[in-house]
């Protein structure tokens, strides 16, 4: 296998595993409360952490931890809706509307942009919107599932956190897995005390249940991490991008082959609408970023700086549970290069 193709590989394996993590975290919160669910990931994935942070025998930096706390609470956030959704609609609904996420964040971090979207963005938006609505339609309009709403919450949360990774990881020194230890050991203090009264319920949990909570926490948040982002310091944004985009293509075949989702003629237009709607407004974001840096570089035009990026290079669409990505290369080049799913 060549380099490129085992690059690409990791990458579709990082998409596969992202979109199945939202079956991952349905069936785990139906058989434990969702905190007690949100405590066990997080705690499993800081012991798996410390565990690299140790291994690599160095500390932490002021900056990781000025980005790292305030990271760890909005990241937090994104959790607690986000599962609180998943468990109230089915896989598939889930993995698609949170992929509102690569059209919400250039909306609301406009830092990256300051001249202004093009027109066709706000047309892919406006395909998204109205896959968002075909997906909650169901078997005809009706007024939308709790669920589906609370998949909505989470995808503006989660723009809004990946906003808030470009502000706070810019021209700053973090690295990614010192930055993801200080998140997932916030997330499990603050998850502690509200799961106390459930611990003994995670203690007589089934070994399946186990099985779920573990894969949640060390494959769809430890391992697809750091395997995305030693695949997109050997890729193109470009290529990393559509890859990493097919994440919830992957989370509506999970939920219809393993858990029984079923697409209406309405949802299943809804489901291709979000996926086309996603995949132009990431293009035309990419481009038109592109484009503006390309302007700036020119002979006789200043630089900008990383402050005046929406999102640093490497910057990733943190899903539940995966924390997002510090600069890593500049190579990435757009909030919307790297998603991330339920981990």
């Amino acid at each position: 296998m060549t380099d490129t193709r085992r690059t690409d590989a990791v990458l579709l394996l990082v998409a596969l595993v992202w979109g199945s993590s939202y079956l991952s975290a349905q069936t785990a919160a139906a058989a434990l409360p969702v905190l007690t669910v949100l405590f066990a990931r997080y705690a499993l994935s800081a012991v798996a952490c410390l565990g690299l942070v140790a291994a690599r025998r160095s500390r932490w930096s002021r900056d990781e931890w000025r980005a790292g706390v305030p990271l760890g609470l909005t990241q937090a956030a994104v959790l607690v809706v986000e599962t609180y959704g998943v468990a109230h609609t089915t896989a598939a609904n889930a993995g698609l509307i949170i992929s509102l996420t690569i059209v919400l964040t250039p909306l609301l971090d406009r830092s990256g942009h300051p001249g202004g979207l093009p027109p066709s963005f706000y047309a892919a938006a406006g395909v998204c919107v109205l896959a968002v609505g075909l997906l909650m339609s169901g078997n005809g309009f009706h007024a939308p599932r709790s669920g589906d709403l609370l998949m909505l919450a989470a995808a503006g949360v989660r723009a809004g956190h990946v906003a808030l990774v470009g502000r706070l990881t810019a021209r700053r020194a973090v690295r990614p897995v010192h930055l993801t230890a200080v998140q997932t050991l916030v997330g499990t203090a603050l998850f502690l005390p509200v799961a106390v009264s459930g611990l003994p319920e995670l203690g007589r949990a089934s070994g399946a249940t186990w099985v779920q909570l573990l894969y949640l926490a060390l494959l769809c948040s430890v391992f697809a991490f750091l395997a995305q982002t030693w695949a997109v310091q050997r890729t193109s944004a470009s290529r990393a991008s559509l890859l990493l985009g097919t994440e919830p293509v992957w989370a509506a075949l999970v939920g219809v082959t393993l858990a029984g989702d079923h697409f209406t003629p309405l949802t299943a237009l809804g489901a291709a609408l979000m996926v086309a709607g996603t995949y132009w407004g990431q293009a035309v974001e990419r481009r038109h970023r592109g484009g503006r840096a390309a302007v700036e570089m020119r002979p006789g035009a200043s630089a900008v700086g990383a402050a005046g990026s929406a999102t640093p290079p490497g910057a990733s669409a943190a899903r539940p549970g995966t924390p997002a990505m510090p600069p890593a290369t500049p190579r990435q080049d757009s909030p919307a290069t790297a998603q991330a799913g339920p981990s």
